[in-house]
This record gives structure tokens, sequence and C-alpha cells, in this order.
């Protein structure tokens, strides 16, 4: 068995903890490891949606400001390593097996999610990154990646519903957690909020002591096109993380370098095969998140596919998931569906999925991806959505990537 694998096993073994929120245990564990989590600057990133497309985006505008950058995200698509990308890579897994290891051995109550966020800062340490660009991972304030020290910018890219029964049931609940990431001193970018979202930011900044810096425009360069492939459909996260890099001080030029030079897997991702074959794979994977998705499927935006007749949807999600409501909103946009269980465990029956809309059922994702080609053709789309565990699944089978197993956390 390799050192990866096996380090692996003994990681994966503590998703019995589930998640648990709070900072005490990071702390603790930062504290006996000489703190890592000072040795940086930081640009936290929450949101319900969004959160993972700033922080690539800010992560690549910083190299090409030709700083040493760490960029921290999750869940992973296909590698674990994935998480943890430091320049533009992710971390090599020898480096991977010694950080989880030292994590794991002096913090054996730290959950999964502890785990890798403390072994991120440790190899941003050691490699004397500059800035590392952090995305939450669930809600803000209780999250394990905030126990660092106050960012130099935080930012909050949306907020709706989502994971309500650890965040709460309202908009004003759900802002309140996330704000929790804006500390004294933090110049604090807010994407579009509703009222209730923003007064709980405002009410957060107030407290601390902490500067807004108004949502400038998406546009670098104001009036000059970006060769972002997509770019309109990550308009105000574009926005948000547009205003971060203006804020860290990178000229124009940077800043649509980086945007440009943006590799984010999985969202709104379009993969072509055999120059024909289209696929776009997105991790929309809440209601929010799927009406986005829905705008983007419009003919006027796609061009080539004129009908939704040469649409297909795979589609699969997780049981915590509204999928009935992102069904709903993706109703009108594709002529065929196929639905199929992503692989983790809390994932949906497809069957059940299939009582309630109308659509096939595949026992596993290549033999989804095979029959939705069938049905629109080499010439139609195939979107795959409602699950980042679904796309990376998909990303895989499609790619022949290799895979480390997917988690939930």
């Amino acid at each position: 068995m390799s050192d990866l694998k096996a380090t692996l096993e003994r990681l994966y073994a503590l998703a019995l903890h589930g998640r648990k929120l709070g900072l005490e245990r990071v702390q603790a564990a930062c504290d006996k490891l000489g703190n890592p989590e000072r040795s940086f600057q930081a640009v936290h990133v929450a949101g319900t949606n969004g959160k993972g497309t700033v922080t690539a985006f800010v992560g690549s505008m910083a190299r090409a400001a030709g700083q040493r950058v760490g960029v921290y995200t999750s869940p992973h698509l296909c590698r674990f390593a994935e998480r943890i990308n430091i320049g533009g890579a992710p971390l090599e897994d020898d480096k991977l097996v010694v950080y989880l290891n030292q994590v794991m051995d002096i913090g054996p109550d730290l959950t999964f999610f502890e785990v890798a966020t403390v072994a991120a800062f440790l190899a941003f340490r050691d490699a004397q990154v500059e800035l590392a660009v952090i995305e939450v991972g669930l809600g803000g304030r209780l999250d394990a990646t905030n126990v660092i020290p106050p960012p130099r910018v935080a930012a909050i890219t949306r907020v709706s519903y989502d994971h309500v029964a650890e965040l709460g049931d309202s908009l004003s609940k759900i802002a309140f957690e996330k704000a929790g990431i804006i500390k004294q001193g933090s110049a604090v970018v807010l994407g579009k909020l509703h009222p209730d979202a923003r007064e709980q930011a405002a009410k957060r900044m107030a407290e601390v002591g902490a500067r807004e810096v108004p949502l400038g425009s998406p546009e670098p360069v104001p009036g000059a096109p970006l060769a972002y492939p997509r770019v309109a459909l990550v308009g105000s996260n574009l926005a948000v993380a547009v205003t971060i890099g203006r804020e860290l001080g990178y000229s124009p030029e940077t800043l649509a370098k980086g945007v440009e030079q943006t590799v984010w897997p999985g969202r709104n991702e379009l993969l072509h095969r055999n120059g024909q074959e289209l696929t776009l794979l997105d991790c929309a994977h809440n209601p929010d998140g799927a009406v986005a998705l829905s705008h983007a499927l419009d003919p006027s935006v796609l061009g080539d596919i004129e009908s939704r007749k040469e649409i297909a949807l795979v589609f699969g999600a997780i049981n915590s998931k509204n999928w009935r409501a992102m069904l709903k909103r993706l109703e009108t946009v594709a002529g065929h569906r196929v639905f199929v269980a992503p692989p983790v465990k809390r994932a949906v029956d497809p069957y059940e999925m299939s009582a309630a809309v109308a659509g096939e059922v595949a026992e596993g994702v290549p033999d989804a991806l095979a029959r939705a080609r069938q049905l629109v053709g080499q010439r139609g789309l195939v979107v795959v959505t409602g699950s980042i565990f679904l796309v990376g699944a998909a990303r895989a089978s499609l790619l022949n990537l290799p895979t480390d197993p997917a988690i939930d956390l």
C-alpha cells in the first residue's frame, strides 16, 4: 500500500466524526505546530455559491502579479491534493503525506476537514506563501478556516438557502454565520446580497471596525473584453474577484491576465471530445446555482444549440440538498434527463428522482454519460450537474483521470 493511500485511509476514517463546527480544536492544533496560520497574508472567501470561483480567480490574479500563492478549496473534484494548491499546482503527494500525518498525530480529536485545513496552513508556511486565498468550508464564523488572523480582504459572494440545519433557516441567520469571517481592520467585498444578508454584514463590519470596498466593474480594463471562456456566466463572482484584486493593488493588466489564466475545472466547464461532442460540467448543487445554470443554458448564450431537444441533463444529488427545487429550475432547459447517483453515501436514489420528474435512470456515471450522448447525438449538449461529486466522477470518466474517493466534507 502506498504511503498516500494509507494516509488517505487514515484521514477518511475521521469522516465518522462528521462535521463539527467550532474553532477550539483547530486553534489548539495550530498552537502545537507553531501557529502556521499566522505565516501568510490572506484573502478569506465565504458564500453560498461562487466562493470557489472567486477563490480561483483571486489566486490566479495573485500569481499573475508574481506572488507566491497558496489556494485552499473544498471539496475536491477528482484528487484530494487539489484542495491544497501552491503556485498553481496541487500539493505533491510526498508532502501531502507528511503534513496530513503530522496533523493527525498531534490532533487525534480533529475532524477530516480540520486536519485538511491545518495541513494546508503547514504547507503554506513551509512554501513561504505570501498570500493564501482561502475558501470557507461551511458557514464562516465557526468554520475551521476562521482561525486565521484578520485577512487583508474578507469576501462574501452570495447568501442563499443551503446547509440550513447547520447555519439557520433564514437569510439573516445564514448571513450572520458567513459574516463571522469579517475581522478588525479587514477590507470587505460583498457580492450582490439580499437586504437581510447585507444588513448582517454591515452590522458585523460596524462591530469589528472593518471597511467595505464597493463592488466594482467585472472588467479589469473597462470596455476591454476578457478572453475568458463563458465569462458572462460568472458576472457577479468575477466582479467580486476583480474588486478584491484592485484592493490588493494589482494593475488592470495583471487582473486581466489573472482572469484569463484562471483554471477552475467543473464550474461551467465545456469539454470537447472528437471535435464535436460537447459536455458542460457545472457543480450547481442548490436552487440558487440551478437558476444561474438555467440562464447559461439559454439558446441565446449557447449559440449552436438551437433547442432543448438537443440538451440532455445528467443529474444526481445528495440527500441534504433541495434537488426537487433544482430540477424545477432546470425543467425547461433540457429535452432529456438521465438520473444517476453521485459516488457518495448520501446520494439520492435516482429512482426516487425519476418518480418525481420524468427521466431515465442509469446505474453508474459512465452509463449515464453514454446514454445522454445517445439521446442528443454527437452534436448535442450533455449537461452534468446537481452535485460536485457527480461532476468529479463525470470529469474523471470523460478525461480518464486518476481519482481519490469522493467525500462530502
